[in-house]
């Protein structure tokens, strides 16, 4: 099996330096634009091709994202995975700022996206894409292990709550998705996930917890101004797990 790793970098990883013979690719699809130019290149030998989710200076409001448009880029740009990264509040005191997250789980609460490449069916043909499990297990497995081999603060699971942003939560809502059983909040997880598993591409998510979002009351609620320092500190921890996932991608899939 021929493998090319898809990253979509999240907020403050849109544009790493850890690329071989970069170069930027141009691309449309029959969704529209994507986000960004995708950077294709390679990482240990294995070939990649970057999407800045936000757009390489983050100017795409989370709900503004072309997401069907970013994940058909990748696939066809020849994606046979894809590995994300994101910044997310923590809604668990054990979640501390700087902590990665393997992602296990996704509560979709956004209300106004396009999340699914089926908008209508074929005659007698419906589509209803399993998500049971949406996030890939071999992937998040790598994942998981690459944390453990650098010492890493991580948790092997979790379940993130997508709101539909670009404002944060009130308490109440910070309070309500406690209860509801999720672990981590953030603008983007879920859809891509949908996606990703509509277009059958393994998907999983390294996610970096930089705030408290607004239920800790000994806490100052989460600003953007936070996320952005706490996610810049703690980059490089995020960086040295994809590049050394990426071939352990490619070993798994030449074994399978």
């Amino acid at each position: 099996m021929t493998v090319k790793i898809g990253i979509i970098g999240g907020s403050g990883l849109d544009n790493p330096d850890m690329f071989t013979n970069a170069r930027d690719t141009f691309t449309s699809t029959v969704w529209g634009e994507p986000s960004s130019p995708l950077r294709e290149g390679e990482i240990a030998g294995v070939p990649v091709a970057l999407l800045a989710r936000h757009g390489r200076s983050h100017t795409l409001a989370p709900s503004s994202v072309n997401y069907r448009a970013n994940v058909q880029a990748l696939k066809d740009a020849g994606c046979t995975h894809i590995l994300a990264t994101t910044a997310t509040g923590s809604l668990r005191e054990e979640i501390r700022r700087g902590d990665l997250v393997i992602i296990d789980q996704f509560i979709d609460f956004t209300k106004q996206r396009k999340m699914t490449f089926h908008d209508y069916f074929k005659p007698g043909q419906p589509v209803h894409a399993a998500m049971s499990e949406p996030f890939d297990a071999g992937l998040r497995r790598i994942l998981i292990d690459g944390c453990r081999r650098h010492g890493f603060p991580f948790h092997p699971a979790g379940t993130v709550i997508t709101i539909e942003g670009p404002r944060f939560s009130t308490k109440a809502e910070s309070r309500m998705f406690r209860l509801w059983g999720a672990d981590i909040i953030n603008m983007s997880i879920a859809t891509e996930a949908a996606l990703a598993n509509e277009a059958g591409i393994p998907y999983a998510v390294v996610a970096m917890s930089t705030d408290y979002d607004c239920w800790k009351e000994d806490e100052a609620p989460v600003s953007w101004e936070e996320v952005s320092e706490v996610f810049k500190r703690n980059a490089e921890k995020v960086t040295t797990l994809l590049m050394e996932s990426i071939p352990a991608v490619a070993e798994a899939a030449a074994r399978a």
